[in-house]
């Protein structure tokens, strides 16, 4: 039962710094400045929230099982060495301060390029310190250095993919898309996004590459099928296909629809499109999400 509270708190922290992250990223490179997102502010206030509830609960479910009893999570000394002498308490502590912090510029700060780089600062630090509460932090020397900077950048370009999918979410909400002017900023930002999402994908599979050095390794490759963690991974690398399947089709076919739609006066068919396409790219995005959060929990093949 434990197990299982342990990947729902990591999957609720994955989306919260995901959304915190890389959707006030998307406002600053994908959107022109000005532009009204009076919904952007609560959606990265409900990010921030997440991690910062998750992030509590997380520690506290992760010291019971590192203790082996589940009073841990009630004794003030096996807490205090937890977050003061591990890398897990580490990136614990950093990604709980840097959600509070932008909670706290949510409430305070007013809306705009500003806030949104605050925000995306801070939720680069909350999605970067998951490489030292996984299996990234589990070398030492060289090969740990490695190993920690390629899954950093393996989890900053996820950030910025998926928040885009999130600020692409709230434009196309029914009734905030469909005006001119609104569609063609979407427009705009879709095709702005073409060459961000390009890049973020090249750093995905470089860095995939690396950690399935160190987390699979050459030696088991054809063994990846004989253990949990094998069959997980391959689903995960067959959903991030689809999601890369999905993209292509926004990119280069519905994009497109929508730029055509504009200009005869009628883009209701290619909006509606678009929205479904989103939607699920989303939702194949929080399922990788999911299946990361179950892969962190489990001895990778190398291990076995």
């Amino acid at each position: 039962m434990m197990d299982v509270a342990i990947v729902v708190v990591r999957f609720v922290q994955f989306v919260g710094a995901a959304v915190l992250f890389g959707t006030p990223l998307f406002f600053l490179y994908g959107i022109e400045r000005g532009t009204p997102a009076r919904w952007l502010r609560p959606m990265a206030a409900a990010g921030a929230a997440l991690v910062a509830v998750a992030a509590v609960a997380g520690f506290g479910l992760q010291t019971a099982a590192m203790a082996g009893d589940p009073s841990a999570v009630f004794d003030r000394e096996t807490l205090s060495a937890v977050a003061t002498g591990s890398a897990f308490g580490a990136g614990i502590l950093a990604r709980l301060a840097s959600a509070a912090v932008a909670l706290f510029a949510c409430l305070v700060l007013r809306g705009g390029s500003r806030l949104w780089l605050i925000l995306s600062a801070l939720g680069a630090v909350a999605m970067a310190s998951f490489a030292w509460t996984g299996h990234g932090a589990a070398e030492a020397g060289v090969a740990g250095h490695i190993h920690a900077a390629a899954d950093v950048a393996h989890l900053l370009a996820a950030g910025v993919w998926l928040g885009a999918l999130a600020a692409l979410a709230g434009l196309l909400t029914p009734g905030r898309a469909e005006p001119p002017g609104n569609a063609a900023t979407l427009h705009r930002a879709l095709a702005g996004f073409a060459g961000v999402g390009t890049a973020a994908v090249a750093v995905i599979l470089a860095s995939g590459l690396v950690n399935s050095w160190f987390l699979v390794g050459p030696s088991h490759l054809l063994d990846i099928g004989a253990s949990a963690y094998g069959w997980l991974l391959l689903i995960k690398i067959g959903a991030f296909v689809l999601m890369l399947g999905l993209a292509a089709t926004n990119r280069f076919h519905l994009t497109p629809d929508l730029e055509r739609g504009l200009a005869s006066g009628n883009a209701a068919v290619a909006l509606a499109a678009l929205r479904r396409s989103v939607l699920a790219e989303t939702l194949v995005g929080l399922l990788v999400l999911a299946l990361v959060s179950v892969l962190g929990t489990l001895p990778p093949v190398a291990a076995q």
